[in-house]
């Protein structure tokens, strides 16, 4: 995995922008070095996310700025960490709701692409109001995402559905998943609003809790088939053992 996540709602206060290049000598986590650095210097060709970076500490931008403008971060071990060889992405949700308002008068993606345009410089402005011009000034592109669609929901779905099977597949169980069951778990967990992570906990609620319980208690064994089924108005998840699967 090349990828370095960095959660921005866990840099929030000044103490926690020391986190990124180590702690300084003396103090707890010292040894350890810093939360970016070190995870750059074992991993120099990395794509790193910092997610919601909005929410960081305003001190967290001089880092970013000496990463875009150098290439390299001293951490405190005073080791230099190249940046050189990573790819910095970085996500926020500034200005989502002018967006979603867009997309519910029309805008999409087949809207022309003046309108993206416009509603693109739209965001910058908002963006130049949380963040320094000459921060904004060294980043490459600014990309708006549009809201996901049912459509996307269910295609994120059968992503989601196809890593689980292959978790089970590792334990020597297979699974199958009715498209009526599909169904009935994309409405449940369908949330255009806040997107697919909704969806990821109505699937860990309606089929992975079960299974792991299941699986516990022995109903669920080696070379099992589950099928996941959705008739009567509920989801029905039951076990076939390999003769039943079978027949």
């Amino acid at each position: 995995n090349m990828i370095i996540r960095m959660d921005m709602s866990e840099y929030m206060d000044k103490i926690s922008v020391n986190k990124l290049t180590g702690s300084a000598p003396g103090y707890v986590g010292y040894e350890e070095g810093g939360q970016l650095t070190e995870k750059v210097r074992r991993k120099p060709y990395s794509v790193i996310l910092f997610d919601e970076i909005e929410k960081a500490h305003p001190d967290i931008f001089n880092i970013l700025l000496q990463i875009m403008d150098d290439g390299r971060l001293t951490d405190s071990h005073g080791r230099t960490v190249s940046f050189k060889n990573t790819i910095v992405i970085m996500t926020s949700n500034v200005g989502a709701d002018d967006i979603r308002k867009a997309s519910t008068l029309g805008f999409g993606e087949s809207s022309p692409q003046s309108d993206y345009e416009s509603l693109k410089e739209k965001q910058i402005g908002a963006l130049k109001k949380t963040m320094r011009p000459e921060f904004i000034n060294r980043l490459d592109d600014i990309i708006i995402f549009h809201p996901l669609t049912i459509k996307n929901i269910e295609d994120i779905a059968d992503i989601l559905f196809v890593e689980l099977a292959k978790k089970l597949n590792e334990r020597g169980i297979s699974i199958k998943i009715s498209q009526e069951a599909k169904n009935f778990i994309v409405n449940d967990g369908a949330n255009l609003e806040y997107g697919a992570r909704p969806l990821k906990r109505t699937i860990r609620r309606l089929v992975e809790d079960e299974l792991s319980e299941k699986i516990l208690t022995g109903e669920i064994k080696l070379n099992d088939t589950i099928v996941v089924d959705y008739s009567d108005n509920k989801l029905k998840i039951t076990s076939l053992s390999t003769a039943e699967s079978k027949k």
